[in-house]
């Protein structure tokens, strides 16, 4: 990939300025399409669904929420026959932060997968996460809300949000793919090198991505 050319440093100054112009119409766009957002419609979950947590045995939706008001679900690919963990879900949840911040904002943030939950336990321990995660294995959690909004078959990563009042929940929101790119601060931070993402002529865009245990193996 070739990088741009050199210019002197009142050259530089006079072209970041001008990026700087587009940086902000971009900024405001990305504020009014949040606001959109929020704007969206809800839709009542009234299905019971029952996760398996190592934390308190059997949950339901709500106990997910652990009292906030706002419940984030990262919808974690389910491991193929070969049993390997999706690496590009394991990318998503290595970028995952501090969630005492989401929880100064009423807001939880749990992981799910529909394995067995010492599979979860085993593979959590390897990469070192704290994060909660549950399984929803034998319940219609994942089938029902890891959707594609324009297909019919579910385009992982995914990630749903739900608000409650009281104890009725609704879900507000999903998006999968390249929807949830915004959550990924590693590719954030690669966008504002010289060299960004580097997944030109890859045979598909995270061909690179491996476990975070075995870029040196």
């Amino acid at each position: 990939m070739a990088l741009s050319k050199i210019v002197s440093r009142d050259e530089w100054l006079a072209a970041r300025r001008d990026f700087l112009a587009k940086e902000k119409e971009f900024t405001r766009a990305r504020d009014a399409l949040n606001a959109q957002r929020r704007e969206l419609p809800r839709v009542l979950v009234d299905k019971d669904y029952v996760f398996d947590s190592p934390e308190g045995g059997k949950k339901s939706l709500l106990d997910l929420f652990e009292g906030r008001r706002q419940l984030v679900v990262y919808h974690f690919m389910s491991p193929p026959e070969t049993g390997e963990f999706c690496v590009s879900c394991s990318f998503w949840v290595d970028n995952i932060g501090h969630l005492a911040h989401l929880h100064a904002r009423d807001t939880t943030l749990v992981v799910d997968c529909p394995v067995p939950l010492d599979r979860i336990e085993r593979f959590k321990k390897r990469m070192g996460w704290t994060v909660p995660w549950v399984s929803s294995q034998g319940s219609d959690f994942y089938r029902d809300l890891h959707f594609a909004v324009d297909g019919p078959d579910p385009l992982p990563p995914g990630v749903s949000a739900f608000v409650r009042e009281g104890d009725r929940i609704f879900h507000s929101y999903s998006t999968h793919n390249r929807g949830s790119d915004l959550l990924n601060t590693t590719y954030n931070y690669l966008d504002i090198t010289p060299l960004g993402r580097q997944e030109e002529g890859l045979r598909f865009k995270q061909e690179w991505v491996r476990y975070h245990d075995c870029y040196d193996a």
